[in-house]
């Protein structure tokens, strides 16, 4: 057995040392990831169970059922249910009236304090509720009617009965009444109606999302037949079919650098070119969609490119082996192997359109908009632009209004990179 000399002995005891050395740095940087996924996920937990606590208790609110009296005379005077008769009717003096009853009420200054209780939109809820059950007309009916966000913030324990009266919105006579209404069990809470149902409303227990609902949908289609087709196009011509020139590259280059370009500034173009311009009106899903369609249509020329490259280049050549011309190959071979990628990157887009708050702004969709848009050239506002709006106002309950808000936003936002995964694993092919 020949021995090692000291020479070798040395050198393998450097190389083990080395070895060793540089295991060590390998298992120090793996913890070092682990490490920065690890507070990654804590501060995406923290946001999410913060929201989440916030938000889960804006979906309900509280709730009061009533025995009005349905008189036909007083509620519907001109006899035809139309909207004009239930204006010249007297829909918020019967609900007053029904409180009255219940809590055995008297004298100007307890009335005035429980009609304080009610929505100020009881009257409207009343009117809708009879409206759907005209055949009620002329007797007394349960009516469920939403508590004033004052009274709703008491019951959900934000205002305490030992502040002070003169520091707290709900009064103690108030206090008793809602004590009184609760015994008999009269009141209950429910899931929001208003939330999914209601539009724009200064008042918080009458706020909800459907305007901005609809608003999100209008501008995302405009968005869509906007920048898919468009983007697509623009993918195929720079990957197949353009020369390879100077004048490419500049392009090719811009594209790249306009997908980095704040949000913003495709707003402050939005308001420059196509309103004070051309003209178009502010506060419209079409004009919101024109913008962030351009927003958006870097992303999938980018994506579009990448799924084009990704298609072996024996596909094209087979084709056109066999006597394809260059626009079957690509239109008959190489766009349908493409589109799951496309498809993808387009459905990115979209989620990443549908969270943008900052262009629109900037064309006016921040507007007060209490009707629901039925096209896309009525004034109408987005979900992002509606949760911006509601973290502003002050009032307890707009607070869970706006955490439920982004829930559900985020729901969407989960839902359509959902379905982008869905029709990339669907309709990939491996080769």
């Amino acid at each position: 057995m020949i021995e090692k000399t000291e020479a070798q002995k040395k050198t393998e005891k450097l190389l083990m040392a080395g070895l060793e050395a540089r295991r060590k740095r390998e298992r120090r940087f793996v913890w070092l990831g682990r490490g920065a996924i690890a507070i990654a996920l804590f501060f995406l937990a923290t946001l999410f169970i913060s929201i989440g606590a916030k938000g889960i208790p804006g979906f309900f609110q509280y709730y009061v059922t009533l025995e009005v009296s349905l008189d036909r005379e007083r509620l519907d005077p001109l006899g035809d249910l139309s909207d004009q008769s239930f204006f010249d009717g007297q829909a918020k003096k019967l609900v007053n009236e029904a409180i009255y009853a219940e809590l055995d009420i008297k004298g100007r200054t307890p009335k005035k304090l429980a009609r304080k209780l009610l929505s100020n939109g009881s009257d409207v809820r009343l009117v809708e509720f009879v409206k759907d059950n005209p055949d009620l007309l002329d007797s007394v009916h349960p009516v469920k009617l939403a508590l004033d966000d004052d009274a709703d913030s008491y019951l959900r324990g934000f205002i305490s009965k030992e502040t002070p009266e003169k520091l707290r919105r709900v009064k103690d006579q108030q206090i008793a009444f809602l004590e009184a209404l609760d015994e008999k069990g009269l009141i209950t809470r429910e899931i929001s109606d208003y939330l999914f149902f209601g539009s724009a409303s200064r008042n918080a227990e009458m706020a909800g999302i459907k305007g901005a609902f609809y608003g999100s949908m209008l501008t995302l289609f405009i968005c869509f037949i906007i920048a898919f087709p468009l983007g697509v196009a623009t993918a195929i011509y720079l990957e197949i079919f353009a020369p390879k020139n100077k004048f490419t590259e500049i392009i090719e280059v811009n594209i790249n650098n306009l997908a980095a370009v704040p949000s913003v500034v495709f707003g402050i173009l939005g308001l420059a070119i196509f309103i004070n311009i051309f003209g178009m009106p502010r506060s419209v899903p079409l004009v919101g969609g024109i913008v962030l369609a351009l927003m958006t249509l870097p992303t999938i020329i980018i994506s579009s490119r990448a799924s084009l490259k990704a298609v072996p280049p024996s596909i094209r050549d087979g084709a056109l082996g066999i006597g394809a011309s260059e626009m079957q190959a690509t239109f008959h071979h190489v766009v349908p192997l493409a589109i799951p990628g496309m498809l993808t990157g387009s459905i990115i887009g979209m989620a990443q359109a549908l969270g943008e708050t900052a262009p629109l702004l900037m064309i006016g969709m921040v507007a007060f908009i209490v009707d629901i848009p039925n096209s896309v050239l009525d004034p109408g506002t987005v979900l992002p632009v509606q949760i911006f709006m509601w973290a502003d106002f002050a009032e307890r309950m707009f607070i869970q209004k706006t955490s439920s808000a982004i829930i559900i936003l985020l729901a969407f936002l989960i839902v359509m990179n959902g379905i982008a995964i869905f029709i990339r694993r669907k309709l990939e092919r491996r080769w």
